[in-house]
Parts: C-alpha cells; sequence; structure tokens
C-alpha cells in the first residue's frame, strides 16, 4: 500500500480499521499474516511474551527480503536476552543524559543556520539542514568522526530500503565494514575513548559483558536507524508546520507549546511504519486466532489515526493530548532512543522558527519526491526560500 502523501497514510488504512482491524494477509511467499490497525490491537500484542521479533519468522516483504543473518541487536532479539542488552545501553539514552545533549544539539543546529545567511536560494532543507542536524548528533553521541559523515549516510539511506535489494544488502555490509575497523580502533586505543561505541568497546569487551558482535551489531542499528529517522522527521515536520501557519505561529509566539506539539508531529507522520513480528504460540484476540508461526505487521500510522483514540485523527492540532501515540512502538522493543528524537525536534524546530520566521516552501506539495521505497518514510528533498 504505497504512501505517496507526505501527510496522510494510505487510505486503505482507514478501511481496514473500520472493517477488518485484524485483517488477515498474505505476504509474496503465501505465508500467513495478520496485519494489526488499531492503537489497542497493537498495545496488546507488542505488550504479549508470545509475540516475538526471531528475525527467521518475520513476514518477508519481498523475495529479495531474505531471511536476516543471526545478530545480536536490539531488534532481533527476544527476551531475556533483549533485556539483558537493553540495560546496557539504557544508562546512555535516559531522559537525564539526553537533556545534558541539549547544549550540543543547539550549538550544531545554530551552526548549521548560521550558513543559511550564505545559501543560494530556493535550498533545500533536508541537504542543510535535516540531514547534517542528526547526523552531527549521532556522530557526536556514538563517537563516529564526522568527516566519514558522507560515506554512512549514503549508505544508510541505501540500508533502509522497503525491499531490501542487492543495492541496500550492499550498503549494510559497508557500513558494518566501516563500523567493525572503528570498534577495534576504539578497543584498543589506550586512553577513554568518548561516546557510546567507545564506552561499549572499552568497558563492555574488557570486562567480558559484551562480545565484539554485540557491539557492531547495535552500532549499525544506532548509526542508521537514528540519524534516518530524525532527518526524516525534521523535514516533514517543518512542512508541515508550514503548511499550518495558525499552528506555525502560536509555536513562534508560545514556545512552551512545542514539547507537545512535537508529540502531535510524531502522531500525525509515523514515519516508521510496519512493524514485523511473529506468534510463537496461539493467540486470541477480538474474535481472530493468531495462529503460531503466523506473521504479524503492525502498521504504526494506522494506530496513530484510530479514531478511538485521537478525534479527528486526519486533522493536525498541536493542543491534541497525543503522547499516547505509538510512533516510537509500544512494549519491551520500544524505541530507545526517543528520549533523543524528541529533543533533536524540539531544538531543531524552535530554532528554525526563531531565526527563519520568512521561511516558505519553493515547490509545489504536490511535486515534492517521497521515499516509497524505504523503511523510514520521509522526503527526498524539500526546497525552501525565505
Amino acid at each position: 500500500m504505497a504512501r505517496t502523501c507526505p501527510f496522510q497514510p494510505p487510505g486503505r488504512y482507514a478501511e481496514l480499521r473500520a472493517t477488518t482491524p485484524i485483517a488477515p494477509a498474505r505476504v509474496w511467499d503465501g505465508s500467513r499474516t495478520w496485519l494489526i490497525t488499531k492503537q489497542e490491537h497493537t498495545r496488546a500484542l507488542l505488550a504479549d511474551s508470545r509475540v516475538r521479533i526471531n528475525p527467521a519468522r518475520l513476514p518477508r516483504l519481498s523475495p529479495a527480503d531474505g531471511e536476516a543473518e543471526a545478530t545480536r541487536s536490539l531488534l532481533t532479539l527476544d527476551a531475556p536476552d533483549h533485556g539483558t542488552l537493553r540495560r546496557v545501553f539504557i544508562p546512555e539514552f535516559t531522559v537525564r543524559r539526553v537533556r545534558t545533549m541539549r547544549p550540543g544539539v543547539e550549538r550544531i543546529v545554530d551552526g548549521l543556520l548560521d550558513r543559511f545567511g550564505t545559501l543560494d536560494r530556493p535550498a533545500d532543507l533536508v541537504a542543510e539542514l535535516a540531514l547534517p542536524m542528526s547526523t552531527l548528533v549521532i556522530c557526536d553521541l556514538l563517537g563516529v568522526p564526522y568527516e566519514d559523515h558522507a560515506f554512512f549516510q549514503s549508505r544508510s539511506e541505501r540500508a533502509t530500503r522497503l525491499m531490501g535489494d542487492d543495492e541496500s544488502v550492499t550498503a549494510l555490509l559497508e557500513l558494518r565494514d566501516y563500523l567493525d575497523r572503528l570498534i577495534t580502533t576504539k578497543s584498543e586505543a589506550t586512553t577513554p575513548d568518548e561516546g557510546v561505541i567507545g564506552t561499549l568497546a572499552t568497558q563492555g569487551l574488557r570486562t567480558g559483558g559484551l562480545t565484539h558482535a554485540d557491539v557492531l551489531d547495535n552500532a549499525v542499528l544506532l548509526l542508521a536507524a537514528g540519524h534516518e529517522t530524525s532527518a526524516a522527521m525534521t523535514a516533514l515536520s517543518v512542512l508541515t508546520l508550514l503548511q499550518h501557519p495558525d499552528a506555525w505561529q502560536e509555536l513562534a509566539e508560545d514556545p512552551a507549546l512545542m514539547p507537545n506539539a512535537v508529540e502531535e508531529l510524531l502522531r500525525y507522520l509515523s514515519v516508521a511504519d510496519g512493524l514485523r513480528r511473529s506468534a510463537a504460540a496461539d493467540i486470541e484476540l477480538d474474535g481472530h486466532t493468531i495462529r503460531a508461526g503466523d506473521g504479524l505487521i503492525f502498521l504504526l500510522a494506522s494506530g496513530n489515526r484510530d479514531e478511538d483514540v485521537f478525534p479527528s485523527p486526519d486533522a493536525f492540532d498541536i493542543h491534541r493530548p497525543a503522547r499516547q501515540h505509538v510512533a516510537f512502538g509500544y512494549g519491551p522493543h520500544q524505541c530507545l532512543g526517543q528520549n533523543l528524537a524528541r529533543l533533536e525536534l524540539e531544538v531543531t524546530l524552535s530554532a528554525v522558527l526563531r531565526r527563519l520566521p520568512g521561511l516558505r516552501l519553493a515547490a509545489d506539495v504536490d511535486a515534492l519526491r517521497v521515499k516509497e521505497d524505504s523503511a523510514i518514510f520521509g522526503l527526498h528533498e524539500l526546497p525552501v526560500t525565505w
């Protein structure tokens, strides 16, 4: 189901919620799969211990979407291994830890916006702000040299393409090779290294709590997912506010509204969709029997437009209580980096409103190219002037 509008999920989602909220479906290889479209069912299943993330049993979206190799990342492990590994990473992503990052993120955003005075107009907000902001932040967090940003920007964009073609597999392998070398370098360093990778490579590897593969698999995950999602959300959020000038004006006049506006943007845009799981045992839910071995695809963008949870769900409303959205998933695998994602959006959008009050779109919305082939929905570019 193609998503072609930057602001709306596929129209079929609303039809499914109304008629078949737990919808039987078949993917290309004929295996039994269920589409989960309402938030109530999404939360119930994602919190159910019988719902697993084992990559070998996930529904495959195309012939090229082969079974994943055995890895030990937060995205491929079930309990109890997932909880053990997640506890190693949690200290780097707590609200308190992320709060200490605010001055650094503010400096990054202000530095990028300083350059707007020298840019030709129109300029591409994706290339000039959204991508470099998210890249600089994740580089700083992980301890990845920023001089390598062009390499891993291109590789992570290709690696997250939805259908997993040969080019995306090659890009993922190149990212792994790069990070493999970086982890080895940091683990052999005689002085402590800043950044998550350095911390894990020295403390985790030297104490025996982590293996080299543990650090590598999760470094790939954090690097690729950490900047692609934030870049997509930043560009789409700016576009959304430009299309809702009343909200733009309110936020410019009252910055205290921004945290709630960010929650509404996360709900409204839902850039990460189609979360895949499988059932490890039979599950009875709302009159349906999900059999052991069945695949599950959670349409998070649909759950975030659930009329039973969000009145007038297709309307963008910065005053809406939207914190109960499932944009970051739900349950034990809920996105580890959500506090950082919120910080990046709050800081970047607040700075844009303050420093570029005359910002406006320099292209027709219908002409914008959206990423239909990516696991992370977004824009290829966003032409703006000011």
